[in-house]
């Protein structure tokens, strides 16, 4: 059974809407948060999983973005670029009809369910970038396995949340953690059972 792994940039208080574009949606004025506190000790600080062969999944929004961009860069000069190009990318969507990135295909239908019988399929670890709206089902339905999270130093009190209504108890424990110069801290978090309750006395 493969790894679904959701991997976020957020702010302190949990935002995860358009971190690296302007975006109004929702009246959100912090589009492109990220910029102002990315560098080169950012890219040194991700871990080794994210060099590994994995397939991708995204969301309809996330999909458009990434499909307009990385066909597009040389593969050859940026190994970003050939690892999305090159890998298996499904995508979650109830309006599009036609992907032309290729290695592309359409889940249509229930996604939590054709996300479940993927995971049980031999193959790569299974990443979501972005793709907000997606994450909330697999939050919904338990079908995450680990978390990276690269959580910048700013709080913006407003703008679509990683961890929003809905979302189901559960542990994780904190495999590796890294921080860039500029304050980014890079954490890897596995699941890892149920959460535990008790009392204070």
């Amino acid at each position: 059974m493969r790894k679904l792994i959701v991997l976020s940039f957020l702010t302190l208080d949990g935002v995860i809407q358009e971190p690296d574009k302007p975006d109004t949606t929702g009246n959100f004025p912090y589009g492109g948060w990220t910029v102002p506190l990315l560098d080169d000790s950012l890219d040194q600080a991700m871990p080794e999983q994210l060099r590994l062969p994995f397939d991708l999944v995204l969301g309809r929004k996330t999909y458009d973005v990434f499909a307009a961009y990385w066909p597009y860069q040389n593969s050859e000069e940026n190994p970003i670029a050939a690892s999305f190009n090159t890998a298996k990318k499904y995508v979650a969507s109830h309006t599009l009809q036609k992907l032309d990135w290729q290695n592309s295909t359409l889940l249509q239908g229930d996604v939590a369910k054709a996300l479940q019988t993927l995971k049980q399929q031999d193959g790569p670890a299974l990443q979501v970038h972005g793709s907000a709206n997606l994450v909330q089902t697999l939050l919904s339905h338990d079908l995450v396995d680990e978390f990276l999270l690269m959580i910048f130093p700013i709080t913006l009190g407003t703008g679509q949340r990683l961890f929003a209504e809905g979302t189901n108890a559960a542990a994780f424990t904190l495999r590796e953690v890294k921080t860039s110069s500029l304050g980014v801290i890079v954490a890897s978090y596995e699941r890892t059972g149920e959460v535990q309750t008790g009392s204070f006395s």
